[in-house]
């Protein structure tokens, strides 16, 4: 459902490197759609990422559910299994009844936790936690995993361990309901497009769409006709990234899965990859140099 709808302005930051739009992202770390979303993502940070920040927003949803419920994991498992199918990139519905996330409110704070050590550092931190519980099927609600995750982003482990029981993480998941509910978002994900005039009304997006919306919507907000960039070359891209499915280099690259597989392969050969079989598709680990 795409909305027009008038909030007051974005609360965006006074600084020097501000970009003229600011999405607002409502996201839940166990939601498929979210993690479906990410090669579109990928793209559109490409292509425009220097007229655009992304502020992730938890809505809650999912940590408020009561997952005791045999039939809550079986609709959970459920709605994995049909959006890896339809989108490409693989959740394995099976953690439901293996391993499944018993706390979801950790995941919350821990995610708050991350961003106090930066916007990019909470991204990176997402990114892992999706990762680790999509497709290696552990419970991300565990301490011990969530330590793993934020060592692997590159964070601060003493920091972040802290700051997941500290006030600060508390009250930034609390601010992130607050937002939730004043702009009256009810589904995951939605985006919340601001541009500069804080008299502008902001566009809502609830759903996922074809790339082509989120660069429409970009067009209508900024003031001027955003300049396309193109993708680097595919190694730098994967040097960037780290871990990848082929639906999201596809994505990117507007190539078709079986041409990518193709040229992955070829990187497969010279050590520059490692390829990591999902239940849906493939993903590729990029091989660090020594």
């Amino acid at each position: 459902m795409l909305v027009n709808s008038s909030w007051p302005s974005s609360p965006k930051q006074n600084c020097p490197d501000k970009k003229p739009i600011e999405i607002y992202m409502f996201i839940d770390p166990l939601c498929p759609e979210c993690w479906a979303l990410e090669p579109i993502l990928k793209k559109l940070h490409i292509e425009y990422g220097r007229y655009f920040s992304i502020k992730h927003v938890l809505s809650g949803r999912l940590a408020n559910l009561n997952l005791s419920r045999k039939k809550s994991y079986e609709s959970m498992a459920d709605l994995w299994e049909k959006t890896a199918s339809r989108s490409g990139m693989s959740c394995d519905g099976s953690l439901w009844f293996e391993n499944p996330v018993d706390a979801p409110y950790n995941v919350s704070i821990a995610l708050k936790s991350a961003e106090l050590q930066g916007r990019r550092a909470g991204i990176r931190f997402l990114r892992k936690v999706q990762e680790v519980l999509f497709l290696e099927k552990r419970n991300i609600s565990d301490l011990k995993v969530l330590k793993e995750c934020a060592e692997s982003a590159g964070l601060d482990v003493e920091e972040f361990t802290n700051d997941m029981h500290s006030e600060s993480a508390a009250k930034a998941f609390q601010c992130d309901l607050k937002i939730t509910s004043e702009m009256d978002v009810h589904e995951i994900p939605t985006l919340v497009f601001f541009n500069e005039n804080v008299e502008d009304e902001g566009i809502k997006i609830t759903g996922t769409y074809p790339y082509e919306v989120y660069v429409h919507i970009l067009e209508e907000m900024l003031s001027e006709k955003p300049i396309q960039s193109s993708p680097p070359p595919l190694e730098t891209f994967l040097k960037f990234f780290k871990f990848v499915a082929s639906k999201e280099i596809a994505v990117v690259y507007n190539m078709s899965i079986s041409q990518i597989e193709k040229e992955m392969k070829k990187l497969l050969l010279k050590q520059i990859v490692e390829q990591i079989p999902a239940k849906y598709g493939t993903f590729w680990r990029y091989i660090e140099e020594n």
